[in-house]
């Protein structure tokens, strides 16, 4: 067993962009204000509170309105290719507001920065600085360039930096849910994808600064965390002292110790490398969500192959089977591509058969879009034609949407353990939050209870995205 300090268990006590606010203040101001937006996954938002972080320790507060803040950064992701486009339109708009406010500096973080640095700086003249994911402790030493009136720009990637001693600033918290990154990079080589050369390398972040961390948010009164990767899967780290090595299972573990009452997520799971330890971890303990994100992209294996996804169809079955085998009631949601490369109707008919296989409780649905520089764009043409792509992505919505409403219903006359998040954003007489299984429950409000407990909600209906209960005792 690891060294890490646990606290005794007795002890009593996250797409369109986000502008992002601070909760605490800097030590010593500077009088300059900082406007962040973010796209994309997970990562991107934990990302944004590591700059808040460094930014708010160089003095910056925070604006909801960018046309009034001094420092403009727009966290990117490259996923996708209308993600590039709402960015870009984004940015132009900010241009707007820089030309009534020539000292406005206006920057670019993220995975969209190394790709398209020469685009945004010289080209378009959409921004003064491009950083790229690795290199958010220089920013202070950037923005001082572009005040000299120069343009900025550092998207050295690092096989090293995980931001390990940066203690996040939570931005738009609502002091009950937290991000908590684990690693950074990735070294799967997925032919669709860009991470690995907008990230870098897979990295696993000092365990003991994990376990602090999350031990910190359970004291400062946050009762969920979510274990943050490109692939959790593949955490790995060694103590130098001890020699001991932590896998994720024991990660999982070591999380599930800071206390009971503290609830454990992760995302995102890779088939080729969820284990069966990893299953019976998240069985052992019931503060660990049965809850896994578990992305296909498609059912067929010969165009697994030509993803580089490193499993084929049996082998993703096998993990589906492991998971109902060791954990029974286990909500399961997925990524799907239709329209990969060359792919067939028949193909296409594979992943529709998973679907129906796996039945998800919900799924992220996207057709295909060439990432320029990704394996897949230097090896294969894109060749189905939009409209196919287009009626393929509707069937498989279509078909996931039956399979969410029925995973729903299954859960009516169930009883849910609920953590009250706060009010729903369509009744304002309504709680909202989350089940272990990730689903989202509404129930009327009860003056017993307030956001941060966990309550039992009896489930009585639903629709295909949302449980509606009351609760019980």
């Amino acid at each position: 067993m690891i060294g890490l300090d646990i606290p005794d268990k007795t002890h009593d006590e996250s797409k369109q962009g986000e502008a992002l606010m601070l909760d605490k203040s800097p030590m010593v101001k500077n009088g300059r204000k900082l406007y962040i937006e973010s796209y994309g996954c997970a990562m991107n938002f934990s990302d944004s509170e590591i700059v808040a972080s460094i930014l708010s320790d160089n003095g910056f507060e925070t604006t909801t309105d960018f046309k009034n803040a001094d420092v403009i950064f727009i966290n990117t992701c490259s996923i996708r290719e209308n993600a590039e486009v709402r960015v870009r339109n984004r940015l132009k708009e900010f241009k707007v507001a820089k030309g009534k406010n020539p000292g406005m500096v206006v920057g670019v973080l993220g995975c969209m920065a190394e790709r398209l640095k020469s685009k945004f700086l010289e080209e378009e003249k959409l921004v003064d600085v491009v950083v790229g994911p690795d290199a958010y402790r220089d920013l202070p030493n950037l923005i001082e360039q572009v005040d000299s009136g120069q343009k900025a720009v550092n998207v050295l990637l690092s096989r090293e930096e995980t931001y390990a001693d940066v203690t996040p600033v939570r931005l738009n918290s609502n002091g009950i849910n937290a991000f908590v990154s684990i690693m950074r990079g990735c070294d799967n080589m997925c032919s669709f994808c860009v991470v690995p050369f907008t990230r870098g390398r897979e990295r696993s972040r000092d365990a003991h600064s994990i376990i602090k961390e999350c031990t910190d948010l359970f004291s400062e009164g946050y009762r969920e965390v979510t274990l943050l990767g490109q692939n959790v899967d593949s955490y790995k780290w060694a103590d130098e002292q001890t020699m001991e090595h932590v896998n994720f299972a024991r990660l999982l573990e070591l999380t599930a110790l800071v206390h009971p009452d503290l609830r454990v997520r992760f995302s995102t799971s890779h088939p080729k490398d969820i284990t069966d330890e990893v299953l019976h971890t998240i069985a052992k303990y019931d503060n660990i969500c049965n809850y896994i994100h578990l992305p296909v992209q498609s059912g067929n294996s010969r165009i697994l192959e030509m993803m580089n996804r490193t499993y084929t169809r049996e082998w993703y079955i096998d993990r589906i089977d492991a998971i109902r085998r060791i954990i029974p009631e286990c909500a399961v949601s997925t990524d799907v591509i239709t329209g990969f490369c060359s792919e067939t109707d028949e193909e296409h008919q594979d992943t529709v058969s998973m679907m129906d296989y796996v039945k998800y409780d919900y799924a992220y649905m996207f057709m295909y879009s060439e990432r320029p520089g990704t394996l897949a764009a230097k090896r294969y043409a894109d060749d189905i034609p939009e409209d196919v792509k287009k009626t393929r992505l509707q069937e498989i919505v279509a078909k996931q949407q039956q399979y969410s409403l029925h995973r729903l219903q299954a859960q009516i006359g169930k009883v849910q353990k609920v953590l009250i998040e706060g009010t729903s954003k369509k009744s304002a007489d309504d709680y909202c939050g989350r089940s272990d299984q990730n689903a989202m429950v509404v129930f009327p409000k009860d003056e017993r209870c307030k956001p941060g407990q966990y309550v039992n909600v009896m489930a009585e209906n639903c629709t295909t995205a949302t449980i509606i209960g009351k609760i019980v005792d």
